[in-house]
């Protein structure tokens, strides 16, 4: 198989699907803590807005730009975050980070979505953007929970 067919079987029905409907589009007009990441490799952004109460997360809205990838791992994320403590977000973070770099199993639910891109496990360019969501959401929910406690 070629590595153009491999690529073109990576844009799944599904992930463009994810990546033309990420929940929480947008940015929060005042939100407790806010993250911008980028991937140097492919220029792809994530900006994501949050807020918490209670150790949770209570708001959320990110401005996405990138890839398809990346804008579908930013859809799981955004579908799956509200409510969310950041110990629950930063074991999804490393579960997705341990499927796509070490062959590890699916992030457990409400993160199971990621699923959807175990397929790019063999496209190590592309990890860094799927990545940017869920680690942007992790930073900003760190900082909102510090500047909660001040």
């Amino acid at each position: 198989m070629s590595d153009e067919t491999d690529l073109i079987k990576l844009y799944s029905g599904r992930i463009l699907a994810l990546a033309s409907d990420i929940p929480h589009h947008g940015r929060l007009a005042a939100p407790m803590a806010t993250v911008r990441k980028r991937s140097p490799l492919c220029g792809s952004a994530v900006t994501v807005d949050l807020s918490v109460e209670g150790n949770r997360i209570s708001e959320f809205g990110q401005d996405v730009k990138a890839c398809a990838l990346g804008q579908a791992a930013a859809a799981v994320t955004g579908g799956a975050v509200i409510g969310r403590t950041l110990a629950e977000v930063e074991a999804a973070r490393d579960a997705l980070r341990a499927m796509l770099k070490e062959n590890g199993p699916v992030p457990g639910a409400p993160f199971d979505g990621f699923e959807v891109l175990e397929p790019a496990r063999d496209y190590k360019n592309r990890h860094a953007s799927i990545l940017l969501s869920i680690e942007a959401t992790c930073e900003a929910m760190s900082q909102a929970l510090q500047s909660d406690c001040a």
